[in-house]
C-alpha cells in the first residue's frame, strides 16, 4: 500500500512539473515583459527616492544653518547678566543700556522693593567673583520693574523689536537660588493678561532668584523679563515674563534687527 501511495505522489508531482515545463515558454515571455516593466518602475522609483533623499538632506542642512546655537548664545550674554543682591534678598538683572556714564541694569521691582521702601538704594551686583556696588535710580512698581545704575560699563543686550510667536524656543538666564549665569530652555506657551498687566507665558524652568533675568530668543535678543511662576500640586513649567517693550517705555533699548520681518501673534 505504501509504495502505491508513493508512486501516486510522484506522478502527481511529475505531472505538475510537466505542466510547469509546458507553460515555460509562454511564462518566460510574460516574465520578460514583466521584468522590463518592473525594471522601469524600479528605476523610476529609485529616481524619486534619490530626489526625495536629496530634498530631505537639503532641508536638514537648511534647518541646521538656521537652528540656534544656544550654547553660543548663553556664553555671549554672560558678561551682561548679574545677580542682584540687597540685604533683603536677591534676584537677577541684565544690562539694557551702557555708555560713558556706566550701565543701567534691569531687574524686577519686587527684587529690590524692601530695600527701596526702607530708603536704601544700595544694590550689590555680582558676576562670578566680581561684586559691583550700584544704586536704584528708577522704579516702576506697577510694571514690577526697576533700574539699577553702576559706574562700570558692560555690554548692553539687544532687545527684540517684535514679540515672539507661540511655540518659539526661548532661553531663561539668571541666578536661581543665587547660582549666577544659569540657563534653561523652553518655549513660548501663551500670552496672558493678569490684573491688567501683560505677560508672556513660557515653559523654561525658573526658580527664586531668576526674577529680573532676561528671556532670550533664538537670536540672543531679549524678549521679556522673567518675573513669576505658578505654584501648586502638579503644576509645572508655567512661568511668566514681562514683555521687553514695557522695559523700553522706561529706558532706551538697543533694538535688534534680527527677526524684524516676523509677524506679531
Amino acid at each position: 500500500m505504501t509504495p502505491r501511495r508513493s508512486r501516486s505522489r510522484r506522478l502527481v508531482l511529475l505531472s505538475l512539473a510537466g505542466l510547469l515545463l509546458l507553460g515555460a515558454p509562454l511564462t518566460s515571455i510574460g516574465l520578460a515583459v514583466r521584468e522590463q516593466y518592473v525594471e522601469a518602475g524600479r528605476s523610476s522609483a529609485e529616481g524619486r527616492s534619490i530626489s526625495d533623499l536629496q530634498a530631505h538632506v537639503l532641508s536638514l542642512e537648511t534647518q541646521m544653518r538656521t537652528e540656534a546655537d544656544w550654547g553660543a548664545i548663553a556664553r555671549a550674554v554672560q558678561p551682561s547678566i548679574f545677580t542682584v543682591a540687597t540685604d533683603h534678598g536677591l534676584g537677577s538683572g541684565w544690562v539694557v543700556r551702557a555708555g560713558a556714564g556706566g550701565s543701567d541694569v534691569v531687574t524686577n521691582f519686587h527684587v529690590v522693593a524692601e530695600a527701596f521702601n526702607a530708603g536704601d538704594a544700595a544694590v550689590h551686583l555680582r558676576q562670578g567673583d566680581l561684586t559691583i556696588e550700584g544704586s536704584i535710580t528708577q522704579v516702576q512698581p506697577g510694571d514690577d520693574l526697576a533700574i539699577v545704575h553702576i559706574a562700570e560699563r558692560f555690554p548692553a543686550l539687544q532687545v527684540a523689536i517684535v514679540r515672539p510667536q507661540l511655540g518659539d524656543t526661548v532661553m531663561a538666564v539668571g541666578s536661581p537660588l543665587g547660582l549666577g549665569g544659569s540657563v534653561s530652555l523652553g518655549v513660548v506657551s501663551g500670552f496672558r493678561s493678569l490684573e491688567g498687566a501683560d505677560y508672556i507665558q513660557f515653559s523654561a524652568a525658573i526658580s527664586p532668584g531668576n526674577s529680573g533675568g532676561p528671556l532670550l530668543d533664538s537670536h540672543g535678543s531679549v524678549i521679556a523679563v522673567s518675573a513669576a511662576k505658578f505654584l501648586g500640586t502638579g503644576v509645572e513649567a508655567l512661568s511668566l515674563a514681562i514683555p521687553v517693550q514695557t522695559v523700553c517705555t522706561m529706558v532706551g533699548c538697543k533694538w535688534s534687527t534680527a527677526g524684524r520681518a516676523r509677524s506679531r501673534p
